[in-house]
C-alpha cells in the first residue's frame, strides 16, 4: 500500500466551509460527468459512517479525520476483454476520483492522507474477501477498494464550484473533424505543465504531437493497426454491447455511446445499415473480406487531418496503483484544462489496447515508459452530443 500525507498541522476549519454532506453532494456533480473507456462508469464511493468502517480507515491512512472516503472499482462495470483494460479501468477510476476531490477542496475540505490499497489489508484491519481490508456488511460485495482518503476542514482551494460544473457540462468526447489550423504552441506548453495542487507526485510524460510528418506517422499507424479491436471478437464483442440504439436508449441505460457519437448524424437507413455492420456476428464475417481495415482507414484520415495529437504514459511498464490513479488524475486536469480553452479531445484507444501494438507505437515514436493515453486534441467544428450517466452515478455508499 503507498500512504501520502500532508506534512502540515491541519489548518483551521473555515467559517464558509460547507458541511461535508452538502459538499460531497455539490462536488459529485461534476465527478459524475468524467469520461470513461466505453463510458463505462467503473468508479464506486464509499463514506465511512459506522464506527467500525472509521476505525478501519483511520488505520489505513494513519489520521484521525472529520470525514472517510473510499474509492472503489465496480467489477460490475469494468471492461475485461483485453488485459490492458485493467490499467484503462483504474485510469478512469482515477480522473473520477481527480475531480471529486477538486470539487472538496474547493469547498473547503482538505485531504490530510491518502492510502493507496494493493490488495493487503494492513496491519491492524481485518482481511476482505480479495484480501483487501474488509469494510464490513455495507460494503458493496462487487466493488474492490483502491484507495482511501481522509479529510479534514480546511481554507477553500480557490477554485469555483461553479467552472468546475460548467466545464464538466461542457467536457465531451468529440470523434468528429476538427479544424485544421495549429493549436497555439503557448496553449500546448500551457496544457503541460501539472494542475492544480494535489494531483499527485508520480511522473507522467506528457507528449505533442504536432509535425505534419509526426501526424502522418501517427495516422499510418492507425491505417495499419486499428483494425485489430474491429476484428478481436471478445474485444467488438463488450464494445459493441455499449453501443446504443439511440439517444433514448442511451438516456435509459445511462451509459454506452450512440452510433452517431461515433460516426456522426447519419440519416435513418445509414443507421440501420451501421447497426446490422457493427453486430458482432456481421463483423466477422465482413472481417474475413477486410471491412476492419476500411473502418481503421476511415479513423486514420481523421486522424491525418488533426492538428494536435497527445500522448501520456508512465515512467516504467509496470506501473503501480498509486501511479495509474495518479495518470488518471493528471488526465484529468488536463482534459478539464483543454475544455476550459475550447479544444476537445478524441482519445484513439484501439492502438494501445493491445500490448504487442503498444510495444511497436512507443518504439515507433520513441515514447519512453508505458503510454495509457492517446488522444486527437483539436477545436470542433460542431458540437458533439453529450454522453449519458447511469442515475447512481453522482451517488455514494454508506458503510
Amino acid at each position: 500500500m503507498t500512504t501520502r500525507r500532508t506534512d502540515s498541522p491541519a489548518p483551521a476549519a473555515s467559517p464558509d466551509a460547507a458541511t461535508f454532506a452538502q459538499a460531497l453532494e455539490t462536488a459529485s456533480g461534476p465527478a459524475a460527468l468524467s469520461p470513461s473507456s466505453h463510458n463505462c462508469q467503473p468508479w464506486g464511493l464509499g463514506r465511512a459512517a459506522s464506527a467500525a468502517a472509521r476505525r478501519t480507515a483511520a488505520d489505513l491512512t494513519g489520521t484521525e479525520a472529520d470525514e472517510y472516503l473510499v474509492l472503489a472499482l465496480d467489477r460490475e462495470r469494468e471492461l475485461t476483454a483485453l488485459a490492458a483494460h485493467a490499467v484503462e479501468m483504474e485510469v478512469s477510476c482515477g480522473v473520477y476520483w481527480r475531480i471529486l476531490l477538486r470539487g472538496l477542496a474547493a469547498q473547503g475540505w482538505s485531504a490530510s492522507a491518502v492510502r493507496v490499497l494493493d490488495g493487503g489489508a494492513g496491519p491492524g484491519t481485518a482481511s476482505g474477501p480479495g484480501g483487501g481490508p474488509s469494510f464490513g456488511a455495507g460494503w458493496p460485495p462487487a466493488w474492490t477498494p483502491l484507495c482511501v482518503v481522509a479529510l479534514r476542514p480546511a481554507p477553500p482551494s480557490g477554485e469555483r464550484m461553479a467552472d468546475l460544473y460548467e466545464t464538466a457540462l461542457a467536457r465531451r468526447t468529440h470523434r468528429g473533424p476538427y479544424g485544421r489550423q495549429p493549436v497555439a504552441p503557448a496553449l500546448l506548453r500551457n496544457l503541460e505543465e501539472p494542475g492544480p495542487p494535489g494531483g499527485g507526485t508520480h511522473p507522467v510524460h506528457l507528449r505533442h504531437l504536432t509535425r505534419r510528418s509526426d501526424l502522418r506517422a501517427f495516422a499510418a499507424f492507425v491505417a495499419r493497426h486499428a483494425g485489430r479491436d474491429f476484428g478481436h471478437r471478445a474485444a467488438w464483442r463488450e464494445t459493441h454491447s455499449f453501443v446504443r440504439r439511440d439517444t433514448a436508449d442511451a438516456a435509459a441505460r445511462g451509459d454506452g455511446f450512440t452510433l452517431e457519437q461515433l460516426f456522426g448524424p447519419m440519416a435513418r437507413p445509414r443507421r440501420a445499415a451501421m447497426r446490422l455492420a457493427l453486430a458482432p456476428t456481421t463483423m466477422h464475417l465482413l472481417g474475413k473480406a477486410g471491412y476492419h481495415r476500411v473502418l481503421a482507414a476511415g479513423l486514420a484520415d481523421i486522424v491525418r487531418r488533426t492538428p494536435a495529437v497527445v500522448i501520456m504514459g508512465f515512467a516504467g511498464q509496470a506501473p503501480t496503483r498509486a501511479e495509474q490513479l495518479e495518470g488518471g488524475a493528471r488526465l484529468a486536469d488536463y482534459w478539464w484544462r483543454a475544455t476550459g480553452h475550447g479544444l476537445s479531445l478524441h482519445p484513439i484507444s484501439i492502438v494501445i489496447q493491445h500490448d504487442d501494438l503498444r510495444g511497436r507505437l512507443e518504439r515507433e515514436l520513441s515514447l519512453p515508459g508505458r503510454t495509457f493515453f492517446v488522444s486527437r486534441v483539436g477545436v470542433a467544428g460542431s458540437p458533439a452530443p453529450r454522453s449519458h450517466r447511469r442515475e447512481d452515478a453522482a451517488v455514494h455508499v454508506s458503510f
